[in-house]
């Protein structure tokens, strides 16, 4: 009997064990929870002196001397302070500190604490601390649940070697990224930012501008309305049709990128680069440049525009590049890549060929593989065709290898050969004056009658060397050393004499207007020049690194 009691004892201790056990944990969660509730309430740690003044202040403890309050994990301290108990709250003047943390204190004249909200507003010289940043303003609501700062009587915030000054804005304890407002200026050892909004992340040191804003560092200049600055890396991404100017040339692109330790820029979409300087512009669908290097890049649709002269002449070509030597020197010089089937046209003048080099140096143009030139009734092609320039006119061509001269009289029908080794021209304000050719000259020229301007005949001539002489775009006069010739009345000309054996004339080639150098258009088989070993265009990079990746 007393083996069954004992056993029935012991179901009923471990029963009532474990009920003793479940209200046990009941009464510490509702400990927890008075402890919570208690731990929302501002403690008063200590003051010097306490007193209640009826008169003054019926509702405060009016503490003086040495007054400190704890909240939350955040330690207050001032000269003197009201504390409103029943509405856990506190006014503090003199000297007021908030310290939260090893990160975060505030100083200011006077504060007003709801612990409540968790709001502490702080009024006259201002200085909030976070980190490496500092802002000082004289008005601020410090939101401690979200870790926001608020100014709004003008704030200045340090960072590093910035400096961020605006009418109003926040400042986040947790993002560390300030947002300014308004008459914005951020200073730097390299650069000057305006803008009417901007969001500074202090951990990356990275300003995003929003609406119209400028950067100023050095020679450069960026105007965006939606831009990227990093002030450590002086990085800079923008969008938005955002402009870089340097020095009188300027870049604008959908979205433009820039760096201003190496200057680099790159340039997205739509891009336009204009050099006011050298009277020139590029557009484009990508471009890369370097200001200190003085190497461009241009791809995509890229058009080069000289706008020197009252006509401009539009050069297009797959890839556009730009080289400049002894850069920062007097005696700097440029040079221009265009290639893979570059198209050039002029209301005066028009080319076409695989790639052309033009240098600065000597104001010469060469154009390589298959090159055509027309100028108003004439047209020059080659192997090589090499034109210098004067004051952006041309002043000297030169035909190189397979040369051929064709001119097209006003009937349209006949035309003016001359086919040699090597042929040269001469300009006097953009007209002809002077040809030479040299070396198995052929050459099926038309006379005319100056009484009633018709044509003779065919004049079928061989040599070794030709000068033409011109006057009005007329052939005032020609001198051979020895020719062999024959003169053919208009009625009695062969079939087969009416044309040279390297003949052709490439009208359906010619771009007609601006917009035609984009299509591009081959030669008919069977008019190419003779299969020869080809003089190749200068090697599209510099030496020892390659820009193609650019």
């Amino acid at each position: 009997m007393r083996r069954h009691f004992n056993h029935f004892a012991q179901k009923i201790f471990r029963g009532h064990r474990v009920i003793v056990t479940l209200t046990l944990c009941l009464f510490g969660l509702c400990m927890i929870q008075a402890v919570k509730k208690k731990d929302n309430r501002v403690y008063l740690v200590h003051a010097d002196r306490l007193k209640y003044d009826v008169y003054v202040n019926p509702d405060a403890q009016i503490l003086n001397g040495k007054v400190h309050f704890s909240h939350q994990g955040a330690e207050l301290f001032c000269d003197s302070a009201h504390f409103y108990e029943a509405s856990n709250s506190f006014e503090a003047f003199g000297h007021v500190k908030m310290v939260q943390g090893d990160t975060l204190k505030l100083l200011s004249d006077y504060a007003y604490y709801d612990g409540n909200d968790q709001m502490a507003e702080a009024r006259n010289h201002v200085i909030l601390y976070h980190r490496q940043s500092r802002l000082e303003t004289d008005s601020l609501n410090y939101d401690r649940l979200y870790g926001i700062g608020y100014f709004f009587d003008k704030g200045t915030m340090y960072d590093k070697t910035s400096v961020l000054r605006s009418d109003w804005g926040e400042y986040s304890t947790a993002t560390r990224v300030a947002k300014f407002f308004y008459q914005v200026d951020l200073t730097d050892e390299q650069y000057h930012l305006t803008s009417d909004t901007l969001y500074y992340n202090t951990a990356t040191s990275e300003a995003h501008t929003i609406g119209p804003s400028d950067v100023v560092s050095g020679n450069s200049r960026i105007y965006t309305e939606d831009g990227y600055y990093n002030t450590s890396t002086e990085q800079s991404r923008m969008y938005g049709r955002s402009v870089l100017r340097n020095q009188g040339r300027s870049m604008v692109g959908d979205s433009v990128f820039h760096d201003n330790k190496t200057g680099e820029s790159r340039a997205y979409a739509h891009v336009i680069y204009v050099d006011s300087v050298n009277k020139n512009m590029l557009t484009a669908n990508y471009c890369y440049h370097n200001n200190m290097t003085g190497y461009a890049m241009a791809t995509d649709s890229a058009v080069v525009i000289d706008f020197s002269q009252a006509d401009s002449l539009y050069m297009h070509a797959d890839t556009l590049k730009l080289f400049t030597f002894n850069i920062n020197t007097d005696s700097v010089y440029r040079e221009i890549h265009a290639y893979n089937k570059m198209r050039a046209y002029r209301r005066d003048v028009q080319a076409v060929a695989d790639s052309l080099v033009y240098n600065t140096l000597d104001s010469c143009m060469t154009m390589y593989k298959d090159p055509i030139v027309w100028t108003n009734n004439q047209q020059l092609l080659g192997e090589v065709i090499r034109v210098w320039m004067k004051d952006s006119t041309i002043h000297k061509a030169h035909v190189d290898g397979q040369a051929l001269s064709v001119e097209q009289l006003s009937d349209t029908i006949h035309y003016n050969q001359i086919t040699s080794k090597e042929m040269f021209a001469y300009f006097h304000k953009g007209e002809i004056y002077e040809t030479d050719a040299n070396d198995n000259v052929q050459i099926i020229y038309y006379p005319i009658d100056e009484s009633d301007s018709t044509l003779i005949g065919l004049n079928y001539t061989e040599t070794s060397k030709l000068k033409i002489f011109m006057e009005n775009r007329k052939m005032r006069r020609i001198w051979m050393p020895k020719a062999e010739g024959t003169l053919y009345p208009m009625t009695q000309i062969p079939s087969q004499k009416k044309f040279l054996p390297n003949y052709a004339w490439f009208a359906e080639i010619r771009p007609v207007d601006k917009e035609d150098i984009f299509v591009y258009r081959g030669k008919r088989a069977g008019t190419e020049l003779k299969v020869v070993k080809r003089k190749s265009a200068p090697v599209q990079y510099l030496k020892g690194k390659d820009h193609d990746n650019e």
